[in-house]
């Protein structure tokens, strides 16, 4: 029998290459064993295999509550983020491994412990890697916005990823969106309202725990509107 395709629908990224600066390889070569989950892969290198659980407490030593960026770029927010609550844990995912890698720079540079790193495609991620009701706070900062309508399909906030982001949260949990492109914030908005198993999804006052990266600085500069979308898990 033929294996079955391999991500029947599209990715919401590109893979960019570059090459890792001194700095980010030493910073790898010294922290990547610690820091960056060795994942098993089920083809492309952004891949998940479907029988891999992660398992918290054993990734961070203890049981603690847990957050997970998506698209953790070059960790601004996240350092920033795990060195403010000591007590959580912090979980980044992304695909651009010099982001990972300057992530490393930076939580050697704030000595930080409480931060794991994962190079995969988030919904897969959502949709095996992460156990059912495991994640406090499932953060995503500026997705990329597929400007174009031709690639409006390949849009992270969608239904299905609702779901997803729903199945990952405990009860109580926190859906946490921000972009700075118009039209997408109103697909936002009206895929969480609709989303079953999430409470709100209305514009929300800015997340104070969000630093101000050099990509929401670009955002501001440029005249736009920076909107922020939280939804909270409701019991099942």
């Amino acid at each position: 029998m033929e294996p079955p395709a391999y991500r029947t629908s599209p990715v919401s990224f590109t893979r960019r290459g570059g090459r890792l600066t001194e700095r980010q390889q030493n910073a790898w070569d010294r922290a990547a064993d610690q820091y960056v989950i060795d994942v098993p892969r089920h083809g492309p290198s952004t891949s998940v295999d479907p029988s891999y659980v992660i398992d918290a407490p054993t990734l961070f030593s203890r049981t603690a509550p847990l957050i997970v960026e998506i698209g953790s770029g070059r960790g601004e927010a996240l350092v920033h983020a795990a060195k403010e609550h000591p007590d959580h844990d912090f979980l980044g995912l992304e695909v651009y491994v010099p982001g990972v890698a300057q992530t490393l720079v930076t939580t050697l540079h704030e000595r930080v412990t409480n931060i794991r790193l994962a190079v995969v495609n988030a919904p897969e991620a959502l949709t095996t890697m992460l156990p059912d009701a495991s994640v406090r706070e499932l953060r995503i900062w500026f997705p990329d916005p597929w400007h174009k309508a031709r690639h409006n399909k390949r849009r992270l906030i969608t239904p299905g990823f609702t779901q997803l982001a729903v199945r990952v949260l405990e009860p109580g949990g926190v859906l946490r969106l921000a972009t700075d492109w118009e039209d997408y914030a109103e697909q936002m908005r009206d895929v969480v309202t609709a989303a079953a198993g999430l409470d709100g999804g209305e514009w929300s006052p800015r997340f104070e725990g969000r630093p101000v990266t050099r990509f929401e600085q670009k955002g501001l500069d440029k005249g736009r509107t920076i909107r922020d979308i939280s939804a909270v898990r409701t019991n099942p």
